[in-house]
């Protein structure tokens, strides 16, 4: 059974790969939002590092609770930063509290974060040209709007390639490999587009 070359670094890669990297989220905003998170505190460290300090994640933040954690105060700061084990950034703290906050305003506007991110491809998973083959950018035109979009609606470390990032993990782009079995067992499942690059960088 292949993988894509990135999976084979570790166990926790692998299971992370073959459960849920890609695989398309639609209907669980408490999900999507732990997704967006992730990719939010890795800015600058590795996503091996964030697997690894995955459950601390979840205790700190309530298992990824955007109403809870939209309502901390300092004393949950304050909690988090002394958690051991946790990141000891106030800023990616204080960030990941103030997208809870973002995250919660535009539920209230579409029905769900969900509604509004597949709202950007009509509800379906985009296979652009190429990236089969391994010619996979680190962001492109796709996660630079929304990126911008995101921002002028308040939230933070949010900027393309993080985006990108959250569009691969939660099924928006399907960028696993040709060769791999998750790549045409999501295009299978799920209702999919084919689309040309998107001033890729």
């Amino acid at each position: 059974m292949g993988h894509c070359d990135w999976a084979k670094k570790s166990k926790a890669d692998l299971l992370y790969h073959d459960c849920e990297w890609g695989i398309p989220v639609h209907n669980d905003d408490r999900q999507m939002f732990e997704h967006l998170t992730l990719e939010c505190l890795q800015c600058g460290l590795s996503w091996s590092l964030m697997l690894k300090k995955r459950e601390i994640f979840r205790q700190c933040f309530e298992n990824f609770d955007y109403d809870k954690i939209a309502d901390y105060d300092e004393t949950d700061v304050r909690r988090i930063l002394n958690t051991e084990g946790m990141l000891r950034s106030e800023r990616k703290v204080l960030a990941v509290i103030n997208n809870a906050l973002c995250y919660r305003k535009i539920r209230q506007e579409f029905g769900s974060f969900c509604n509004f991110l597949w709202s950007y491809t009509d509800g379906k998973t985009i296979l652009y040209e190429g990236h089969a083959d391994g010619n996979i950018p680190v962001s492109n035109g796709l996660s630079a709007e929304i990126s911008k979009e995101l921002k002028r609606r308040g939230f933070k470390f949010i900027g393309p390639i993080t985006v990108y990032s959250h569009l691969q993990a939660c099924g928006i782009i399907n960028d696993h490999a040709g060769d791999c079995p998750c790549y045409e067992k999501i295009n299978k499942s799920y209702p999919t587009i084919k689309m040309k690059p998107d001033n890729e960088k």
